[in-house]
């Protein structure tokens, strides 16, 4: 007698199956499956240890894998960066010791690791706005780590001290990624994860980034930013990290669930409440999600030439919406205060925002 499949186990096989399929499928609209040897692409692909970013890496390398045994050629190469948020010596070690394995299982790709002190490091930021040093000015004998530390605990609230350190993270990948010649950022982020920054951002009085936060395609920096994982929610990409062979999830550090956050603790952020909600939203009407996010896509980014990069996140600022009163509901540049003389430069509403609480 024939012995019959396991269609638990032929399920989870397709469960994998698909979420390969849609990561490659967008991967394809890049319009790197064409290219040949001479012109192979380099991406960067920013690794934070989380099950999204995990999962691509996993996704990408069977992606190239199959490309080798087909073609004897990939379109595309990766180098996997790994940025250190954390500047406690021994979460750092952690962290180094968890990229080792990551490069022992991933072993065909290019790997780095920065600390996010090296952003105090970057030109075209207007250090004075955030009344710390610049790169020329920096105090040779105080550790990078601790100046820092000093940068972000001088920010008024846990929000304003989360954001600065998503645009310096984000500044610094641009950075590391035109320093080595990529083309453009692969970032993991899921539809949840893009949806929960839609309206993060929007709160922060950032919406007008949206084309270039959520959308594939060329932003601001000279540098594509795209999202494979856009297709595929963050609950899906957490079981596919315990369906992989070996199972990803050994080395996927994973948040707890954030059903107890209090909305009124101080340290509390607005990405902790988003997440929060998404959570929910996300188990019990998961095409609530997708819609935001198809949504938010629709936004057309600003155009013009009279367009100023604001100071801290670099992103385009339209003449007379810049600063704390550029969009704090009055509309009417006539009735916002003069600038001084010797103020910092252009910064967008939201950058103003985190900086004056």
């Amino acid at each position: 007698m024939k012995k019959q499949p396991n269609k638990s186990a032929l399920n989870l096989k397709c469960f994998c199956l698909y979420v390969a399929t849609k990561t490659v499928k967008r991967m394809e609209t890049y319009r790197v499956r064409g290219s040949t040897i001479k012109d192979q692409r380099k991406l960067l692909l920013p690794l934070s240890f989380g099950p999204s970013s995990s999962s691509l890496l996993q996704i990408l390398d069977q992606h190239i894998e199959g490309q080798y045994a087909r073609m004897n050629r990939s379109g595309y190469e990766l180098f996997v960066v790994h940025i250190d948020v954390f500047l406690d010596p021994a979460d750092r070690k952690d962290a180094s010791e968890l990229l080792e394995k990551y490069k022992s299982r991933f072993s065909r790709h290019t790997y780095s690791s920065f600390g996010l002190e090296k952003a105090l490091l970057l030109d075209g930021i207007d250090w004075k706005a955030l009344d710390v040093p610049g790169p020329e000015e920096a105090e040779s004998k105080k550790p990078a780590t601790e100046r820092l530390q000093h940068l972000l605990g001088s920010m008024s609230s846990a929000t304003s001290r989360a954001d600065i350190a998503s645009t310096l993270l984000t500044r610094l990948l641009v950075d590391v990624a035109k320093r080595h010649d990529c083309e453009s950022i692969l970032f993991g982020e899921s539809t949840t994860r893009l949806a929960e920054k839609t309206l993060t951002e929007t709160a922060k009085g950032r919406g007008f980034s949206l084309p270039w936060q959520v959308s594939d395609g060329a932003s601001p920096y000279g540098i594509g930013f795209n999202y494979p994982l856009r297709d595929l929610l963050k609950k899906e990409l957490v079981t596919y990290t315990s369906l992989t062979s070996p199972p990803l999830a050994e080395l996927v550090i994973f948040q707890e669930k954030s059903s107890n956050i209090s909305a009124s603790s101080k340290t509390t952020t607005i990405d902790d409440l988003m997440v929060q909600y998404f959570e929910s939203v996300e188990e019990n009407y998961p095409s609530i999600v997708a819609n935001v996010v198809r949504t938010s896509s629709k936004l057309k980014s600003l155009t013009g030439n009279d367009n100023k990069g604001c100071g801290l996140c670099g992103l385009p600022v339209a003449e007379g919406t810049d600063g704390i009163y550029g969009w704090g509901g009055d509309q009417n540049s006539d009735s916002r205060p003069a600038r001084e003389d010797d103020q910092y430069g252009v910064l967008c509403y939201g950058c103003s925002r985190s900086i004056n609480g």
